[in-house]
């Protein structure tokens, strides 16, 4: 299926949190963080995560909870790494672009992005997102620009 319109309703946000998290589940490095350490219930997730994203992107949902305490909780059990956080924006853009293109979509990989970077920056500190760890943050676009060199 190639990609043809923007993100325009809670419909086609719940396809594009199915497509990722399915992605994200699977994944070997983000994976066990949903299944293992969080046992998450995607049918359970779904409706509190799209509201999430439906007030980021339509400012249409009301979305009144910490969406940070759960990640420390998963920190708590098990750290979450700057190749954490630069793999799940990997899977996130993969996915809106394998389904939408438009404004809205390049705003939620953008919007991704800047959450994914808050968080490790709130878990792991500042320096977390600069490679002074083990490992740097590295959003997909920068690994296509190293790609084309």
């Amino acid at each position: 299926m190639r990609a043809t319109r923007d993100l325009s309703d809670r419909a086609d946000l719940d396809a594009l949190l199915r497509r990722f998290y399915g992605g994200a589940f699977a994944d070997p490095l983000v994976g066990p963080f949903f299944t293992e350490v969080a046992g998450t219930d995607l049918e359970a997730h779904l409706p509190g995560i799209t509201d999430f994203w439906e007030r980021a992107l339509f400012r249409t949902a009301s979305y009144g909870r910490d969406a940070f305490a759960p990640h420390a909780a998963l920190h708590s059990a098990r750290p979450l790494t700057a190749a954490h956080f630069g793999r799940w924006v990997q899977l996130w853009r993969a996915s809106v672009d394998g389904l939408h293109r438009g404004p809205r979509a390049e705003r939620a990989k953008a919007q991704g992005e800047r959450i994914a970077l808050a968080m490790l920056r709130r878990l792991a500190g500042p320096e977390a997102s600069t490679g002074g760890g083990s490992g740097g943050f590295v959003p997909l676009a920068a690994l296509r620009l190293r790609t084309a060199a």
